[in-house]
């Protein structure tokens, strides 16, 4: 493709040749090959600038850059052409989107963000509308989808290359449909620029990811961002019951609608019965049973409902089919041995963890105890530690502090964090155990009939990062270990 049309409608200063072939798009200067257009990123730890002599050695024929006179100063060749634009990372996503052909056009791509229930909900909308009979993407925490094939995930939200990538595929493979966690960052980084989104959900927020948006303004304006870009074209649906819910929709173009369980919204809910093995619910005055719990999986069902309808399935067999849908994996996920139930959940914010102790707690029988498990991970947003402790104790009969993902912290400096916030009448239920494997079976040996254990913060991840270093390491499989031991013994 020539440069000119893949920086057509961006705003930019040329100094070059626009008719120049470029084969390929890169911001990571080690991809780059001969035919390449590098562009260069300001990172929160790496500049990009600092290697465009790099990239142009490495055959790179065009540099997209923020200062083209530093660029230019890195090179000697004169047939390498600088385009100059206000923001590199949003002028790779317009880009890409050129370069790729727009793919999010010829989709009905409906994004979600929030804090919590973005990986539920479009995991449970891309089951719903295969068992539509449509061809279906998913880009999600867990997996990315092209219909039931699985691709390899990184962040949340690709970045705007492998993003456009993955789009481009599904589009190629017929799917019309494609549902996509929209986080935080991906806003921020402007990861989603060129995207176009024909709907987007607003789930809730939460503490969360101050490490990296330092204020809980600066988050909340992250996901605003996403509402605000909404073509005029597009749906937005939000959380009334949200004390941010209406923030979000203010200044967008969409049409918007509303959904929740307290206020009464274009799509209303109300639990009527709920166990350890489902729900009754009454949605829009028409009562379903699910396999879903919990009052958080009610607001998820909601939304999907909402977002199903407002995307053009059927009402009634959208009613149909949230009856057959079962949890994402590790979310409020079931393990049973001896007479305990394990329950491993992703809660990893304090409002998570909330959430899936209060559900627990309004299904228990007195006489059963519980029992949790939880750390906090390294290099993240410290603030939270203390606040997840004090949560796990004030809601469990016993808590068990330790390790999630320690990167590159020492795990026992995170656990003096969380200890931070207990009280010492809380200590005295805690046991702190580094090693989560020990954690884990300390929990289920513990654990009398009845009991539950609740292991939270990794969820569907089958491994842990110390140090770099990714080893596998399954919840659930560690669960079901332990209660088989517990068995024999």
């Amino acid at each position: 493709m020539l440069l000119k049309d893949i920086i057509q409608g961006i705003d930019c200063k040329v100094v070059g040749d626009v008719e120049v072939e470029v084969k390929d798009l890169q911001f990571d200067s080690r991809k780059v090959t001969a035919g390449t257009l590098f562009v260069a990123q300001r990172g929160t730890k790496v500049d990009g600038h600092d290697f465009i002599g790099k990239a142009v050695e490495q055959g790179a024929v065009a540099v997209v850059c923020e200062e083209v006179e530093s660029g230019m100063r890195k090179v000697e060749s004169e047939k390498v052409t600088f385009v100059v634009v206000k923001d590199s990372s949003e002028a790779l996503g317009l880009m890409a989107a050129n370069f790729y052909g727009h793919p999010s056009r010829q989709l009905k791509l409906v994004g979600i963000t929030g804090t919590n229930g973005k990986t539920t909900t479009v995991t449970l909308l891309h089951r719903m509308f295969r068992k539509l009979g449509h061809h279906v993407g998913l880009v999600s925490t867990i997996v990315n989808k092209v219909d039931e094939e699985e691709l390899p995930t990184g962040h949340t939200t690709p970045d705007a290359l492998e993003l456009n990538q993955l789009l481009r595929r599904m589009a190629d493979r017929g799917c019309d449909y494609c549902f996509m966690e929209v986080s935080s960052h991906a806003v921020v980084q402007k990861r989603i620029a060129g995207v176009e989104f024909a709907g987007g959900i607003f789930s809730n927020i939460t503490h969360d990811h101050l490490d990296f948006h330092k204020t809980m303004a600066n988050y909340i304006a992250a996901k605003k961002g996403f509402f605000d870009a909404l073509p005029k074209e597009a749906w937005a649906l939000t959380n009334v019951d949200d004390k941010n819910g209406r923030v979000m929709v203010q200044n967008t173009r969409a049409k918007v609608y509303t959904y929740g369980l307290q206020q009464k919204g274009d799509f209303h809910c109300k639990v009527i019965e709920e166990g350890f093995e489902g729900m009754q619910l009454s949605i829009n005055g028409k009562e379903i049973w699910c396999r879903l719990v919990g009052r958080f999986n009610a607001y998820n069902l909601l939304a999907i409902y909402g977002a199903a309808v407002l995307s053009g399935a059927d009402e009634k067999e959208v009613l149909r089919l949230l009856s057959t849908l079962e949890p994402a994996p590790g979310r409020f996920q079931y393990v049973s041995g001896c007479g305990v139930t394990a329950i491993i959940d992703y809660a990893h914010t304090p409002d998570a963890l909330q959430n899936v102790i209060e559900t627990i707690d309004a299904i228990r029988r007195p006489t059963q105890q519980l029992i949790t498990v939880v750390g906090c991970g390294g290099d993240r947003d410290k603030t939270k530690r203390p606040e997840m402790a004090q949560i796990a104790a004030d809601g469990s009969d016993k808590l068990v502090l330790t390790s999630d993902n320690p990167r590159t912290e020492q795990p026992e400096s995170i656990l003096d964090d969380m200890e931070a916030g207990l009280t010492a009448e809380q200590l005295s239920r805690t046991v702190r155990i580094t090693d989560r494997h020990q954690a884990i079976r300390t929990a289920c040996m513990l654990a009398k009939e009845g009991d539950i254990v609740l292991i939270a913060g990794k969820g569907h991840e089958t491994y842990q990062e110390v140090n770099g270093v990714r080893s596998h390491f399954d919840d659930v499989e560690e669960a079901g270990k332990w209660l088989i031991v517990k068995g024999e013994n």
